[in-house]
């Protein structure tokens, strides 16, 4: 039986020796890089299932930052299961890295995009676990610095040192609104740990103004982390800058990781009434915003952009009625479905483009291609039988029960939205005629059987979502 810790650091290592190795590495292919990650995390996610059991979450003590409850063990395996996925995608973009500079040795930085993505996982799986504001910024910066190198990596390209300077300046700005914060909840309750918060809370009459600002202040900065409203201007120009595998990791991997924060975070501030209105308001705005905007976009990578500033606010639901369950599944139904699409993206942006124009006639370029495409465009707007229709149908079930009426309505009518626009990409691959000199693509068996993994499990647990649900008792 293994500690709940010991994943973090058996990955922590490896993620250093392999860096380590690739830097005495001669001038080979690095994809080897890729497969030793994806390796070291199947095993880690191995060894996941057999932790010890956890003890009841401490509030003093040496450990009295880390917890390794069912919530956190669930979000340790999320953020495995993406980085695998994102590491297998990373080898497709691999050519992408260096094309157009002359003279390049081709396989220079691989090594480096390879393993970085090992490092954001600690950082989530630290983040998952943590109950302490101290350990929530410490694992935050390394989530947030890791993606400082990935969003910027090809920084000869001036769309991707946009998104990097854009990135860094707001990232750090968020980060100061978070450090302020945690610094007045402190002041007023001398208190890191969120337990002991809540027990401080709980049996003292306490003055809110200054409360009430500070958890204020720490939610603009997991509002920048999620990509709400009114905190989501970075997103649509560094979503189309980053390297593709990276804008899926931001979108997936930090959207879980900010959202499980949200949830421990508020967990003591549930008391204060002017908390949930705060969070009503900016679910409505990010539901509106993301919808309406993503609308008129014909760049696949800033709909998707648009698209995932959308899906921020159908789990702000979730968390305005605090249901844990629906906001896990629906995280895993957004995992599958938006990194089924940007595994497509992957593969025909390296041939054609990423605009929606692009994809036209992809039916006859390759059959394969457009049917994943389509399953996950459908799944991402809601259809029945697919993961992402079960997810929004968990959330407005939870809002029901608790009478949140208004923000159901908006969801309802968001939804339509969301069907035009997903629905568009599909009738430029099905109804469009190919360009004149479009030719075949090819997939690779890796990303072939990756995708072929995620289409089954849109559809599996589109019907049957128990082993979700299970996962978290």
């Amino acid at each position: 039986m293994i500690p709940a810790p010991a994943l973090e650091i058996a990955l922590l290592l490896w993620g250093l020796l392999l860096l380590l190795l690739e830097s005495f590495a001669g001038t080979g292919d690095r994809r080897g890089v890729a497969f030793a990650g994806i390796g070291g995390l199947v095993v880690v996610l191995v060894a996941s299932f057999f932790l010890v059991d956890p003890p009841a979450a401490a509030t003093t003590g040496f450990w009295s930052f880390y917890s390794a409850d069912p919530l956190a063990i669930f979000f340790k395996r999320f953020a495995l299961v993406t980085t695998i996925l994102v590491l297998v995608m990373s080898i497709d973009y691999a050519p992408a890295i260096r094309m157009g500079v002359p003279g390049a040795n081709p396989h220079a930085g691989l090594g480096e995009f390879f393993t970085v993505p090992i490092f954001t996982c600690v950082g989530l799986m630290w983040m998952a676990s943590a109950i302490d504001f101290v350990m929530i910024f410490v694992s935050l910066e390394v989530v947030t610095m890791s993606f400082y190198v990935l969003v910027s990596f090809t920084r000869r390209n001036p769309a991707t040192l946009e998104a990097g300077v854009k990135y860094l300046i707001l990232s750090a700005l968020s980060t100061g609104f978070l450090v302020y914060g945690i610094t007045w909840i402190f002041g007023v309750t001398g208190e890191t740990n969120l337990a002991r918060i809540g027990s401080v809370l709980a049996r003292q009459e306490m003055d809110p103004i200054p409360l009430l600002f500070g958890i204020s202040l720490v939610l603009v900065a997991l509002g920048f982390k999620i990509a709400a409203v009114p905190f989501q201007i970075w997103v649509p120009d560094v979503y189309q800058g980053a390297p593709t595998p990276v804008t899926a990791f931001l979108s997936v991997g930090s959207k879980a990781a900010g959202f499980v924060v949200l949830l421990r975070v508020l967990a003591p501030f549930s008391m204060l009434p002017q908390v949930g209105k705060l969070l009503v308001v900016m679910a409505i705005l990010t539901l509106i915003y993301g919808n309406f905007a993503a609308l008129p976009q014909a760049n696949l990578k800033r709909l998707l952009a648009y698209s995932s500033i959308a899906h921020a606010g159908y789990l702000l639901i979730g968390v305005v009625t605090f249901s844990g369950a629906a906001v896990a599944y629906y995280l895993v139904a957004y995992l599958l479905m938006t990194l089924l699409c940007f595994a497509v993206l992957i593969v025909v942006g390296n041939k054609s483009g990423d605009q929606i124009e692009d994809y036209a006639g992809l039916a006859k370029r390759s059959p394969f291609l457009a049917f994943a495409m389509m399953i996950g465009m459908i799944s991402l707007a809601g259809v029945p039988f697919t993961a992402g229709f079960l997810g929004k149908f968990f959330i407005f079930d939870a809002a029901i029960r608790q009478q949140q009426t208004l923000l159901v309505a908006i969801g309802v009518i968001t939804v339509g939205c969301g069907f035009y626009y997903y629905l568009k990409v599909v009738r430029a691959m099905y109804w469009l005629e190919p360009a004149p000199d479009a030719a075949p693509i090819q997939v690779s068996p890796l990303s072939r059987v990756a995708m072929t993994v995620l289409i089954a499990a849109i559809f599996v647990l589109g019907v049957y979502p128990m082993p979700i649900l299970n996962a978290l008792k």
